[in-house]
């Protein structure tokens, strides 16, 4: 039973269950993207049957059986959509850009670390959606995953094997792309490619109402925090899409700490929080 017959609401519920894939079934992952899975001694195996079956169109996939709760909450990794954080975060994040819009709270927005787009093309949407044409959204990533962990320096980043994952790695033609296919691509989005190390202290932001962190590791949240959080507009909403994890969640404690911020952290779902800036 439709609950809302806004049209902006309306539009805004289908684009997210669109982005997340949420509405059809996910028909499996290919094998070859998650190769660092499989046994080193059947990975050339495995690529080479992949190599195989590529001119003819057919891909070796590992199929999951996912739960209605897990795709919700964004615990799963899917084969096909644009993002892959849940309808749960994405429930937020349209929250929170809905309510910087209706009390006027300065600035533009950013994700730092966006995969396939999704969550950025959404917030586009929203402002899309409402009418808004003086806001942009960064979208900032290295569009080649993670970065091998700086254990001399970030120590709690050690062991951490997200730059193995080829799957993480998503080109910026290919992000570029998936805005273009929901008619979202224009001069209000702004990529920022490279790492955020590099490319987040002399980006062109002056204020943020929404900065929506997903890094994974400890570096990658702390260089965004370092670099972004004094530009967030008192009112904003700072959102750590990975807070369960314990490199993320140990970057945003020191960092909090380090710059006496207390307001209060609310849980999204298992795995994302956020707070609102106060001050």
């Amino acid at each position: 039973m439709v609950r809302d017959t806004d049209p902006i609401q309306l539009y805004l519920d289908l684009l997210k269950k669109t982005v997340s894939h949420s509405l059809w079934e996910d028909p499996g992952r290919p094998l070859e993207t998650v190769i660092y899975k499989v046994h080193p001694l059947l990975r050339p195996f495995v690529k080479g049957i992949a190599a195989l079956l590529r001119p003819f169109h057919y891909r070796l996939v590992r199929h999951v059986a996912f739960t209605p709760q897990e795709r919700a909450s964004g615990l799963i990794w899917p084969s096909v959509g644009e993002t892959m954080i849940g309808m749960k975060r994405l429930d937020n994040l349209q929250f929170c850009v809905e309510s910087v819009l209706r009390e006027q709270v300065p600035g533009d927005l950013i994700e730092t670390g966006t995969w396939r787009g999704g969550a950025c093309i959404f917030m586009r949407a929203v402002l899309a959606a409402h009418g808004v044409t003086d806001r942009r959204v960064f979208v900032a990533d290295s569009f080649k995953g993670l970065p091998p962990p700086n254990t001399a320096k970030y120590r709690s980043d050690e062991g951490d094997r997200h730059h193995a994952m080829q799957y993480l790695a998503v080109s910026k033609e290919t992000v570029e792309e998936n805005f273009r296919k929901y008619g979202l691509l224009d001069d209000q989005v702004v990529f920022l490619q490279g790492w955020f190390k590099d490319t987040l202290p002399a980006a062109p932001i002056q204020k943020l109402a929404v900065m929506r962190l997903d890094g994974d590791m400890y570096e990658s949240t702390m260089d965004a925090l370092t670099s972004l959080y004094g530009k967030l507009s008192p009112g904003g909403y700072c959102i750590i899409d990975d807070y369960a994890l314990a490199g993320c969640r140990k970057a945003v404690e020191d960092f909090r700490t380090q710059n006496g911020i207390s307001e209060p952290i609310a849980a999204i779902d298992a795995m994302g929080s956020f707070w609102r800036k106060s001050r």
